[in-house]
């Protein structure tokens, strides 16, 4: 249905935009129409479970396959793309499988390093949602190389659809966290599945036996993976740590709330992160999206692309501004009449996450113009010395004041000051750039 829809402007990258908003925008108002339900059956102490194993899990995705699927977009050749594509299956499986085995043998002293025993019995579904995380992450990218953006919106709508009702369904008999769990990691394989059926009449992702043929005779156009890591080494030398450093920032929060304060602080913690996550997931990432293979084509092409990320930026603030100013002002009466009394202090939180999340929701052109512009290197940097400094706000918030409320109001001002940064330095390395194109 999304795929036939028709809008008035004649841009493409206005109209891929709107069928990923769409579909994005489907998937959250199914999200938010079920939360009332969800908060009110499982509460506090299960949402700070599974905001514990999802900050795990995001702890060790970037590493699953070393974020080479992002390269997919990239090479001109879709020979390549797919060399990128079947690098990443065979990182995933060896790294997953190096996962379990280290789980296995120190797993238990890991959960009780950091005090965070609750959630031992799941900690093996970690390698599987790994392993689902990092295939989704390859059919995306070579949907998104294809402009297949209608793909992707109706498999987002079909997941939260079916992650929410059986969410809520099981929510009225067993409301544990571990079903969260549980259905959060069934949730990655069943997007996974939808994008694979979608492509499953589309050019193929896979290699058929006449480009391996290709390939071992060395014709043009065939690929040759181990050539293709190392031109693309940049992504696990430079991507993937900052990719890992960037997850450790957004994890560290839920993880020291939930050692220090217990998991119910926790929850609160992630119904707050995932309330305020909602523009950038519908806006903010769908913008992203289409922008990294429009900003790869005005690069290939010579455009300014300092105007390109520019406008963009602007003109997500302007589409955010609204959103976060009325959580700042009215927090605590939202979710409270929203999500239920028991979360009136996730309101209190949201207030702070808000000024967070609106520079990180514009900051989203920026984050995708850097593998065009070639300073994955000075991400890495820049994500070390955030991430410190945020990590110090929410010390201080701790041991300081006593207080979780202070520990997020630090981290979320210090972000601020960060993410307003990197877009600053994206800005003057996209002007450079500009003049390099033009003398070249």
């Amino acid at each position: 249905m999304i795929n036939k829809l028709k809008f008035p402007t004649q841009s493409k990258f206005i109209r891929n935009v709107a069928i990923v908003i769409t579909g994005t925008a489907s998937a959250q108002v199914i999200t938010m129409a079920f939360a009332p339900i969800i908060t009110r059956l499982y509460g506090a102490e299960s949402f700070g479970l599974l905001g514990v194993f999802l900050a795990i899990l995001a702890l060790v995705t970037p590493i699953a396959a070393l974020t080479y699927p992002v390269a997919i977009v990239l090479p001109k050749s879709d020979a390549d793309a797919k060399g990128l594509a079947k690098l990443s299956a065979g990182l995933a499986i060896g790294i997953a499988c190096l996962v379990t085995a280290v789980l296995l043998l120190i797993g238990d002293g890991l959960v009780e390093l950091l005090m965070l025993e609750k959630i031992s019995s799941f900690l093996l579904l970690i390698p599987l949602a790994m392993v689902f995380s990092a295939f989704q992450q390859v059919l995306q990218q070579w949907l998104i190389r294809k402009n297949k953006f209608g793909i992707t919106a109706k498999a987002a709508m079909i997941q939260a659809l079916v992650l929410n009702t059986v969410s809520a369904g099981v929510g009225l008999f067993h409301p544990l966290g571990g079903v969260l769990i549980v259905l959060a990691t069934l949730s990655n394989a069943l997007y996974m599945y939808l994008l694979f059926l979608g492509i499953n009449n589309r050019p193929k992702l896979y290699l058929n036996k006449q480009h391996i043929l290709n390939n071992k005779r060395g014709e043009k156009g065939s690929c040759n993976i181990k050539a293709l890591a190392i031109r693309y080494r940049d992504f696990p030398i430079y991507r993937a740590p900052q990719d890992a450093i960037n997850a450790f920032s957004q994890s560290l929060p839920i993880l020291m709330l939930a050692s220090l304060f217990g998991p119910t602080a926790a929850g609160f913690y992630t119904l707050g992160k995932t309330a305020m996550g909602v523009p950038s997931t519908l806006i903010g990432k769908s913008v992203s999206d289409v922008f990294y293979p429009r900003i790869t084509e005005a690069a290939y092409n010579k455009e300014n692309l300092f105007v390109l990320i520019l406008k963009t930026t602007l003109a997500l603030g302007a589409l955010g501004f609204i959103p976060f100013i009325i959580v700042i002002i009215s927090g605590p009466w939202l979710f409270s009449f929203i999500f239920g009394s028991e979360w009136v202090i996730a309101g209190e939180y949201a207030r702070w996450l808000s000024l967070l999340f609106f520079f990180n929701f514009i900051n989203k052109p920026s984050v995708a113009a850097v593998p065009v512009l070639g300073i994955q290197r000075g991400l890495l940097f820049y994500e070390v010395f955030s991430t410190g400094a945020k990590a110090l706000g929410l010390f201080a918030g701790f041991y300081w004041f006593n207080s979780a409320l202070w520990a997020v109001a630090l981290f979320s001002i210090i972000g601020v000051f960060a993410y307003s940064a990197l877009i600053f330095w994206v800005f003057l390395c996209s002007i450079r750039w500009n003049k390099n194109a033009k003398t070249s």
